[in-house]
C-alpha cells in the first residue's frame, strides 16, 4: 500500500503508544466513537521513553515502538461544516500540548513518519515526539521503556510510592 500523502489534505491516520492507545484512560476519553477502526503496528527508529504519567517518542535509530494505527472518522462531504476529523485533531493536538511546528511551548511536535502495520505494509501516520527541549531532557536524564510498549511497561510497573 502507498503512503498518502499529507501534503495534498490526506487525512492521516494516528500512530498512538501510550495512554491514547485502546484500553487506556486517554482512548476512553479522546478516541472512542472518533474511530473507524485501530490496528497493532511498530514505529522504527523511536525510542519511548517514561514520562510523569505518560510516555514520549524520541527519534532514536534502531529503536521500536510497539502502538497502533488508529484511523479517524472521515471528514464529511465539501459544505457539510467542521468535520470530525479536523475536531479530533485539534483535540488531540490540545491533550499533547502541540501548537504549531517548531513552537517553543509545545510539549510534543506532530510530524508524518512511515508506521509498519502487523501485516508488514508501511502506512504514513501523524506521531507526536517529544518537542526538542523534553527530549533532552529524556536523552539526559529520563528513563527509556525497555521494548518500546508502554502498555507492557504499566503493566509490570511496581505502583509508586
Amino acid at each position: 500500500m502507498s503512503p498518502p500523502d499529507h501534503r495534498r489534505g490526506k487525512e492521516l491516520p494516528f500512530f498512538v503508544y501510550g495512554t491514547l492507545r485502546p484500553g487506556e484512560g486517554n482512548y476512553a476519553l479522546f478516541l472512542r466513537g472518533r474511530t473507524t477502526g485501530e490496528e497493532p503496528a511498530r514505529l522504527e527508529n523511536a525510542a519511548l521513553y517514561d514520562g510523569p504519567g505518560y510516555p514520549y517518542a524520541i527519534e532514536t535509530p534502531g529503536a521500536a515502538i510497539v502502538g497502533e494505527i488508529v484511523s479517524a472518522l472521515p471528514e464529511p462531504g465539501p459544505g457539510a461544516g467542521p468535520g470530525a476529523y479536523r475536531e479530533l485533531l485539534a483535540v488531540l493536538d490540545e491533550l499533547e500540548e502541540y501548537v504549531a511546528p517548531g513552537d517553543s511551548r509545545n510539549l510534543y511536535e506532530r510530524v508524518p513518519r512511515d508506521v509498519r502495520c502487523a501485516d508488514g505494509t508501511t502506512v504514513r501516520a501523524w506521531v507526536y515526539f517529544a518537542a526538542p527541549r523534553v527530549a533532552r531532557e529524556l536523552r539526559a536524564a529520563g528513563r527509556p521503556i525497555p521494548g518500546g510498549d508502554w502498555i507492557a511497561h504499566v503493566t509490570h510497573s511496581p505502583p509508586g510510592p
